[in-house]
């Protein structure tokens, strides 16, 4: 048997996303209940943003903090994961509920394009975001969606910016950014390996990308990323009725490459997480 895997479900999309696939959770307490059958499932990591009623990004430290509460209740032991991106808010909005101390939180050390937009990750609001995490003792999540952010999370490592072991996320499929390309994926894989050897690492592949790319990293000996957040669709022609039904095909991947799936116990010590009392 492989070493165990972490799958981390990224639960809550955008409005489109709503539009397109009901079953996308907006409200807190559709989260709860949604993440709480992924965790079920076997996901040990939610990956999470907050949303005002019409489904429109929030940043309001309230909604998180009833979230933490919710998933501590129902999900114990399961790792949560804040979003400071785009989604979260503007400038230091986007920090807001490091203070509540959730275990991790997502960050993005550089910017890059969206579909009809500029990613905006200035260097003073990173290092503010950085030192944030320090701050309240929160793990932080590379997302990398270049290879320029590879390196720059290992400057900031060796600065002191950041807490080693890192752990870092590549992003494929994003329009306009990363597309999901196998050599790349593999450079990618090779350049942690060069520049941080302790990390570990997962990979979020966005749309029609999520399947092929949960099954490089569980093939490679990485962890994986899947949930209505980045896909509402089994395939072409099915939607996917909840977040665990994408949870349950990762693990069905697992078992074929003899990767056992980490318990939220595994996946703390893996990350080097505090303990859940």
């Amino acid at each position: 048997m492989g070493d165990p895997c972490i799958i981390c479900v990224a639960i809550t999309g955008s409005v489109a996303q709503k539009s397109d696939n009901p079953a996308v959770p907006i409200t807190v307490e559709e989260q709860v209940e949604s993440t709480h059958a992924a965790f079920e499932a076997g996901a040990s990591i939610c990956h999470a943003h907050v949303r005002n009623p019409d489904g429109s990004p929030s940043s309001d430290p309230e909604k998180f903090a009833r979230l933490k509460e919710g998933l501590e209740k129902h999900c114990p032991g399961m790792i949560i994961q804040f979003s400071t991106g785009g989604r979260s808010g503007a400038g230091h909005e986007r920090g807001g509920m490091l203070p509540l101390r959730p275990d991790m939180a997502s960050l993005t050390v550089g910017s890059n394009n969206f579909p009809t937009r500029v990613y905006e990750n200035p260097p003073d609001l990173v290092d503010w975001l950085a030192a944030e995490m320090r701050e309240y003792e929160v793990k932080p999540e590379i997302e990398a969606f270049d290879l320029g952010h590879i390196f720059q999370a290992a400057k900031m490592a060796g600065d002191g910016r950041l807490n080693g072991p890192l752990y870092i996320q590549f992003v494929f499929g994003v329009k306009n950014a990363m597309p999901a390309d196998r050599e790349v994926f593999e450079f990618y894989l090779k350049t942690v390996n060069r520049l941080a050897p302790d990390a570990e690492w997962c990979a979020a592949g966005i749309g029609a990308a999520q399947f092929e790319i949960n099954e490089w990293c569980i093939a490679n000996g990485g962890h994986t990323r899947t949930g209505l957040e980045d896909n509402v669709r089994l395939d072409r022609h099915t939607l996917a009725p909840s977040n665990a039904a994408l949870v349950e095909r990762a693990v069905e991947l697992c078992g074929k490459y003899q990767r056992p799936v980490a318990t939220p116990t595994q996946a703390r010590e893996i990350l080097r997480l505090r303990a859940v009392a």
